[in-house]
């Protein structure tokens, strides 16, 4: 059975139960947890049900911050992050025993949205700077084809997402107090599909939603070569503790090419 719920700030939980079955229980990033894998996990119980090896699933994409702490505490087997854990995230886990090993299952980039109503054509790293710093407030600004005020979505703090946009297009600068914050990308990608003075940011699988126009950086659209927002979306486990046999298989699956066409369906890019 398949359940999603929202907890706390909509925070998607979805469990897959089968009486019996082993379960593997995966933490961490919506970039990755929302689709990509809820639908890989889909495809896997059904391919080990056919084998009557039943497997359970329990996905909680609550971002990317809580897939280092969930497999460094023993609750999640593997975390799911769309940044790869820095040298101090390393040392903090070396320090309570864990060594953290990264497993690149895709490549994305952060697509930069706004309402399909918008004019705009292309945006700098400079202009996001100042449109998600709040030094600017106004499309006016930006492009003079279109005015009104700026609604700047943004993810929460517990976001790679939100972590790799301050640092790549914000020169590290705060967020402006002006900004909106989403639970995850579905939430950000509604919220400026619906909205015509919205701007927003997005991994590629949320980026196709109706009402939505993608906006290049400097002319780079996202999946080109010099595209300054691109990323790997990556399984994190602790190599200290071994993986249980439906994990190890699970992580197998989805590196492989049954599952790297479950990475292009959802529209992320395969990383062979």
């Amino acid at each position: 059975m398949l359940r999603k719920s929202f907890i706390a700030i909509a925070l998607l939980t979805c469990l897959f139960r089968t009486a019996g079955a082993e379960t593997i229980v995966i933490m961490g990033s919506d970039t990755i947890g929302a689709k990509l894998v809820v639908l890989l996990a889909e495809n896997f119980r059904a391919k080990m049900e056919a084998r009557h090896t039943p497997v359970a699933f329990e996905i909680s994409s609550e971002g990317s911050a809580t897939a280092l702490a969930s497999v460094m505490e023993g609750k999640a087997e593997i975390g799911m992050s769309s940044k790869a854990p820095s040298s101090r995230e390393k040392a903090r886990a070396s320090a309570k025993g864990a060594e953290l090993r990264t497993i690149t299952v895709a490549h994305d980039a952060i697509a930069i949205v706004v309402n399909a109503a918008n004019p705009i054509e292309s945006i700098s790293l400079e202009e996001l700077e100042m449109i998600y710093s709040g030094d600017v407030t106004d499309w006016s600004t930006i492009t003079p084809e279109f005015t009104g005020e700026i609604s700047a979505y943004t993810r929460n703090t517990a976001s790679g997402t939100y972590s790799i946009l301050q640092q790549v297009a914000m020169s590290s600068r705060d967020y402006g107090d002006n900004t909106r914050k989403m639970a995850g990308n579905e939430q950000i990608a509604s919220e400026v599909a619906s909205n015509a003075k919205g701007i927003g940011y997005v991994g590629l699988a949320y980026a196709q939603t109706p009402g939505l126009k993608i906006i290049p950086i400097e002319g780079v659209r996202p999946g080109e070569k010099e595209y300054p927002l691109a990323r790997t979306l990556n399984f994190i486990i602790d190599s200290t503790k071994p993986l249980s046999p439906a994990a190890n298989d699970f992580i197998g699956y989805t590196l492989s090419p049954e599952g790297q066409a479950v990475v292009s369906e959802v529209q992320f890019l395969p990383i062979y």
